[in-house]
């Protein structure tokens, strides 16, 4: 056994690694020490798909592991630095759900704005024969709309919306050059302009409670919040908060801050649509990224390289593990973040 499971991994791609390679899955409970124990030493490679992630000490207790591969864009359940620096490489799967991703955040938009689910259930209960008219929702069509996070995603967002007649502005870590919608120099300033404001920034310590209280009241009572990005870069009490309170207009959430638990108050709003984290769950969109997870779990294996690398791996460290040789600590490069 030379590759570990951590996370919960899709069912088709834990098939295949389960025939390739008879990958184990790492427990989340008191069990892990134990397959650690035994198994530890035979691991080179993780293939990782979020929580509980890869901190410093997992690194540790895998004294021959030499990649990890994650399922997904975002990888900042991983600890990369901690990687870097004992020479681990770590790769992603960047762009094979840009267009998913996007197409999910304009359904999102659509659903919270025009009160589509709520209607749905208001229809499925009944109500419609007995009940007075049903509140009318708000048009997409025309909006202002502003985009936290202008990479892939966020572009691809913004393309999508230009069909919409929307108004775009946008905010980034750098103004990207030649996009031709309005930027804004914070996101505050974003907020205060928007009808609608769109999280598609990376994860990360970077990037937590990015989107702060004082963000959210700047978008005000007519304003919607759409996060197809990470919970962790809105601040979710606040956000609860203002929903409750009326302060906010809606709210569309493919993710949370502690997934899978979402708060209580935000499951009685009417005025907010919530996902259990599928804005890349598509045939299609799996498909794709199973194949590229494979790709590099397969060229770090043989050839001791990663097809995607965020840290790429280290020969010295792939031949050291072929040799069945002790751990050294080289210097790794620094590959771009994958995310805008």
């Amino acid at each position: 056994m030379s590759v570990l499971q951590v996370g919960r991994i899709e069912s088709s791609l834990a098939g295949a690694l389960k025939a390739k390679y008879q990958a184990l899955q790492l427990p989340n409970d008191s069990t892990r020490s134990f397959l650690l124990a035994e198994h530890g030493p035979s691991v080179t490679a993780i293939v990782d798909s979020g929580p509980p992630g890869v901190d410093a000490d997992l690194m540790n207790a895998l004294p021959n592991l030499g990649a990890i591969v994650h399922v997904g864009a975002g990888y900042d359940t991983i600890d990369v630095d901690e990687a870097r620096t004992l020479g681990i490489g770590v790769s992603n799967t960047p762009d094979v759900l840009n267009d998913t991703v996007a197409d999910a955040a304009v359904g999102l938009m659509l659903a919270t704005m025009r009160g589509l689910c709520a209607a749905d259930r208001y229809v499925r209960a009944g109500l419609w024969p007995h009940g007075a008219r049903y509140p009318l929702g708000r048009d997409l069509n025309g909006s202002r709309i502003g985009i936290l996070g202008f990479g892939r995603i966020g572009s691809a967002i913004a393309t999508r919306l230009v069909g919409f007649g929307c108004a775009i502005a946008y905010h980034n870590r750098h103004q990207v050059p030649d996009a031709p919608y309005r930027y804004a120099a914070s996101p505050i300033e974003l907020a205060e302009s928007v009808d609608v404001f769109v999280v598609a920034t990376a994860g990360g310590a970077g990037t937590t409670s990015l989107v702060s209280r004082s963000v959210l009241e700047a978008l005000g009572p007519d304003g919607y919040l759409i996060n197809v990005a990470r919970g962790s870069v809105v601040d979710q009490n606040a956000l609860v908060e203002l929903l409750a309170g009326g302060r906010l207009a809606g709210a569309g959430l493919d993710v949370f801050a502690e997934e899978p638990n979402v708060p209580t108050e935000l499951c009685g709003l009417d005025n907010v649509v919530l996902l259990p984290h599928v804005g890349g769950a598509t045939v299609r969109g799996v498909r794709a990224m199973t194949e590229l997870v494979l790709r590099n779990l397969d060229q770090f294996l043989t050839h001791g390289t990663l097809t995607t690398p965020v840290v790429q791996a280290n020969g010295h460290r792939r031949n050291a593990i072929t040799d069945n040789r002790c751990r050294t600590v080289p210097t790794v490069e620094r590959a771009n973040d994958a995310v805008g």
